[in-house]
């Protein structure tokens, strides 16, 4: 036998539900990084903060609103960002 066998069946095409998963994947996030741009720019701004403050703030509620939408995305759509204490 050739050391190259494979007993896998051959790939006749593509899984459509892991595709729609990827791209539900990808999509969520990001959504959530646009979201967490978006509103946390627009939350420092409305304070009119400057300098190491402002930019200290912006990216704690960036972290904040772009986890935030990340969940809301996994408990919506069941699909699994991060698989922390999963098996």
């Amino acid at each position: 036998m050739s050391a190259f066998y494979c007993q896998c069946p051959p790939i006749t095409g593509m899984d459509k539900a892991v595709v729609r998963k990827w791209v539900i994947f990808f999509i969520g996030i990001l959504f959530a990084i646009l979201v967490g741009d978006t509103l946390s720019n627009l939350l420092v701004n409305m304070a009119g903060l400057t300098g190491w403050v402002r930019f200290s703030l912006n990216f704690v509620l960036y972290a904040v609103i772009f986890f935030s939408v990340l969940y809301a995305l996994e408990k919506l759509f069941g699909i699994r960002f991060f698989g922390f204490g999963c098996e």
